[in-house]
């Protein structure tokens, strides 16, 4: 925790979403055999019935990393747009619940706040989403620990332009970059100045795969391409064979740490495992240190339904590792 209790430690930026789980029985997936792509299948033209719903409020990488952070024990605010109605509320009131500092919650009147829909089938998802297109507009701020900028709009490339102006006049503030899937199809060109200005980088291989336009699969090369773009620490998550930590010219990797029960459902767990290590770090750990801590929060995230229930305290989180198998631990590769 910050010695000044008005110091912000960890500033979230992020397009914040009420999720509203539908969990199916009626479907199937169908994986094509000549790609990893897999697809949901439901019966088209019918009449399909489901399980139960239930709406998640406050979510979104952005919240998810604010949550995340706050129960670490950091002082943590958020950056982001919700409309003028009901679900715009639920999330303020989510928010608050989790002390999160909401000074920076924009509310826009006439607009509505982004809500998604999370079909939710066997252990995993599929998201169907859309972006309110805010008014984005940086305020005006201080001195901050860490940034932690993720999921925004495809009308935010602009907004780009204001989180780097801040970050250009503050050169002590670190920035942690979990790019969004707009952010990603902006291309690493458009965006070259934040990847220029990261202090460490967060995504899954296929998504690095995407972004340094290499194919071919190895975490080594795909870490390299990422750090050419200017990312001092590279982390790239690859389901369940773990994550990898490019750092100083050395890749090291972690397996997941092993689940307590069998996941309920996958939503939020790289969330979960980026914004920890960040606040990790934060907090004053060594990279590999903070390494360690990620997948123990993605863990507990997969037992809970949504992307916050199962977010761990400090206290909690130290005693996984505290207990974790002799296994678990960062090796270099």
């Amino acid at each position: 925790m910050s010695e000044n209790d008005n110091k912000i430690d960890f500033l979230a930026i992020g397009d914040i979403v009420a999720d509203e789980f539908i969990r199916l029985k009626d479907a199937h997936v169908h994986c094509k055999v000549d790609t990893d792509a897999c697809e949901l299948c439901v019966r088209f033209g019918d009449k399909v019935p489901y399980e139960m719903t239930e709406l998640v409020p406050a979510v979104g990488n952005g919240p998810n990393a604010a949550v995340s952070a706050a129960r670490l024990g950091l002082h943590s605010a958020l950056v982001t747009h919700i409309g003028e109605d009901g679900l715009g509320r639920a999330c303020l009131d989510s928010l608050k619940n989790d002390k999160v500092i909401t000074d920076y919650v924009s509310i826009e009147k006439n607009q509505n706040t982004n809500h998604h829909y999370v079909l939710w089938y066997d252990i995993d998802r599929t998201i169907l989403i859309k972006h309110a297109k805010f008014d984005y507009k940086f305020p005006q701020l201080g001195g901050i620990s860490w940034v932690y900028l993720s999921s925004l709009a495809e009308n935010s490339l602009p907004y780009h332009e204001e989180i780097l102006k801040y970050l250009k006049n503050h050169p002590d503030t670190k920035l942690a970059f979990q790019p969004g899937t707009f952010q990603i199809k902006f291309g690493a060109e458009k965006l070259k100045d934040i990847y220029a200005r990261t202090d460490i980088f967060f995504s899954n291989k296929e998504e690095a795969e995407i972004i340094s336009g290499i194919k071919s699969g190895d975490i080594l090369e795909l870490s390299e391409g990422i750090r050419a773009l200017g990312p001092k620490i590279v982390v790239l998550s690859d389901g369940p064979k773990g994550a990898y930590l490019y750092l100083n010219d050395e890749l090291w990797h972690i397996l997941i740490y092993p689940d307590i029960a069998p996941p309920l459902e996958r939503t939020g767990a790289g969330d979960a495992f980026s914004s920890t290590m960040t606040a990790a770090l934060a907090l004053g750990l060594s990279p590999l240190e903070a390494f360690t801590w990620g997948p123990i929060n993605s863990m507990s995230v997969v037992q809970q339904i949504g992307a916050q229930k199962g977010l761990l305290s400090r206290e909690k989180l130290e005693e996984y590792l505290k207990n974790a198998p002799a296994e678990y631990k960062a090796r270099k590769i």
